[in-house]
């Protein structure tokens, strides 16, 4: 990825190089730093970012925890870290300084959350922390002066709810890709039942991902062959799942904004809410059925 915005065209969600994002720090943008704990950004962050964790955007909703939160509740944690409708948003992440258990997925769960609740212009940097400060970018330790935005939301239909979801996931022309690890699609999970849900095909967010870095995309054409060899091709309804819908998040923007795919969703309950309905069946193994 050069120095544009990968996409390069009007999609919501485009990814940029920590280059592209040092030459436009001077930009009308906010900047928000989603690492995993304060201390990381207290620690070190890049100029002009304000913290703001992705927790937010969840809580337990009739005892089912992990919930995507109504548009009203989120609107005023973005509009105190300064972001505007009109005015684009750069997110990333990094490992964290202080913690160090940052995953990566932090920076795309806050992207879709952006884009998911109404806003249009979303950057996600390539890499996150780690690849902007191995590259010497600037670091600092101040916390920037920023007036509260003015952004109001409208929850747009990128998700797919419980109904939905069972009436379609068996269907020729859609395709369940399970985002968690291996060994969790396998068995080896917190839930009351292991495995995975019937028919859903194993693709490891992380693999699309490079190994040293989770925060940066392998090459394009990469992630676009692994996608078709797991059968996720432009013909069928993706649906991104996963544990508790986060894992999913970064299939999710992969497929619809990097890779163009004419029909995604989310499934935000995904396998927690799936199992939280004891006669549903999962499957242990690799196999999807």
């Amino acid at each position: 990825m050069d120095d544009r915005p990968c996409p390069n065209g009007s999609e919501k969600v485009k990814w940029v190089s920590p280059g592209w994002l040092e030459n436009h720090l001077d930009d009308n943008m906010s900047i928000i730093d989603c690492q995993p704990n304060i201390h990381d950004y207290i620690a070190e962050h890049i100029p002009g970012a304000v913290f703001l964790n992705e927790e937010f955007l969840r809580a337990v909703k009739r005892g089912l925890c992990g919930q995507f939160m109504c548009q009203k509740a989120v609107e005023p944690y973005y509009q105190r870290a300064g972001i505007r409708n009109d005015t684009p948003v750069l997110v990333y992440t990094g490992k964290g300084a202080v913690k160090g258990f940052g995953d990566g997925l932090e920076q795309t769960m806050m992207a879709y959350g952006l884009t998911r609740y109404g806003h249009d212009n979303v950057y996600i940097l390539n890499g996150g922390l780690e690849r902007w400060k191995a590259e010497g970018r600037p670091l600092t330790q101040e916390f920037p002066k920023r007036d509260v935005g003015d952004f109001t939301g409208e929850v747009r239909d990128y998700y797919i709810n419980y109904k939905d979801f069972v009436e379609a996931k068996d269907r020729d022309d859609v395709i369940v890709l399970d985002a968690r690890p291996p060994p969790v699609y396998e068995g080896k999970g917190p839930w009351r039942k292991g495995g995975h849900i019937p028919g859903a095909v194993n693709l490891p967010w992380a693999s699309l991902m490079s190994k040293d870095n989770p925060r940066l995309l392998k090459p394009v054409e990469e992630i676009r062959e692994l996608a078709e060899n797991a059968g996720a091709t432009k013909d069928k309804l993706v649906i991104c799942s996963c544990g508790t819908g986060r894992e999913a998040t970064n299939e999710f923007n992969t497929f619809k904004w990097l890779l163009g795919y004419p029909r995604v969703k989310l499934h935000e309950g995904a396998f927690t809410e799936w199992t939280s309905y004891p006669d549903n069946p999962t499957v242990m193994g690799k196999s999807p059925r």
